[in-house]
């Protein structure tokens, strides 16, 4: 994933903390834990992901009333398209070749952000950026690196940013149930460098976090920053297992060490 040793750059707290706002996006502090409680929310009843239910959109804006008419027409399996329409699989492999067909880019299909049905440039040109899932995240796994084999690793696109522009974008995928809330597991998060960018914090943003031990084994995760009533600042999960639902504090005292490594840009479904 990225060279967490070259790139860290260490800073004490009181270095990143002026007037209660956090500065330096990448920093190392000490953790503990205090529990939060779990609240669950009523779903919707149409609870597929919304990269399907643009799909489904797309394929109407097309002209097809059915979806096995468009597999019929391109030649596809319609099993395996139904799948992606109803939101038993992830379109992110399959995302260029629906987009191709519908007239859309890729991007609006797997996160809303690009040209939609009728919206496509009239030369046909799609605005998308090419990304590498180079490993994965997930709460309570320790190991030596977060990063896969050269061979298991993949690609997939995201809306093109002219304000990200400028910047590498990092793909990770998600695992277990430590954010289930808001991104099931499987989940791609892209994500920029947060030295490279140099931007303040923002509460109420995901970051990948990197929590290191004393015996230098690590985790890596995806945390939403938050601020409690008296000013403290923490590292929130949104889970609904209980394993995974107390929040890790910015300031602490324990042995493990916390990066901040970047914040998350897009999330997309692996297929």
């Amino acid at each position: 994933m990225l060279p967490i040793d070259a790139q860290a750059k260490r800073f004490d707290v009181a270095d990143i903390t002026h007037g209660g706002n956090v500065h330096n996006a990448r920093f190392i502090v000490k953790s503990k834990r205090t529990v939060q409680p779990c609240i669950l929310h009523m779903m919707e009843h149409d609870d597929r992901p919304d990269s399907a239910k643009r799909l489904e959109k797309a394929r109407i804006s097309r002209g097809f009333t059915s979806a096995a008419d468009a597999a019929r027409y391109f030649g596809w399996s319609y099993d395996t398209y139904i799948q992606h329409e109803n939101g038993t699989r992830g379109i992110v492999r399959a995302a260029q070749r629906y987009a191709k067909a519908f007239r859309v880019t890729p991007g609006w299909l797997l996160t809303g952000e690009g040209a939609g049905p009728g919206e496509l440039p009239v030369n046909g040109v799609t605005s998308a950026r090419m990304v590498r899932v180079k490993g994965f995240v997930q709460a309570g796994h320790w190991a030596e690196t977060w990063e896969w084999p050269d061979d298991d690793q993949y690609t997939v696109p995201v809306p093109f940013d002219e304000g990200l522009s400028p910047f590498s974008l990092y793909g990770a995928e998600t695992r277990g149930p430590s954010m289930d809330k808001r991104y099931p597991q499987g989940t791609v998060l892209i994500f920029t460098d947060a030295i490279e960018t140099h931007e303040d914090v923002e509460i109420g943003a995901r970051y990948i976090v990197e929590r290191e031990r004393p015996d230098g084994m690590r985790e890596a995760t995806v945390k939403t920053l938050w601020r409690d009533d008296a000013g403290e600042m923490w590292l929130l999960p949104e889970s609904n297992d209980p394993r995974f639902q107390e929040p890790i504090p910015v300031n602490g005292d324990d042995d493990d060490t916390i990066r901040i490594v970047g914040r998350v840009r897009y999330a997309v479904s692996r297929e």
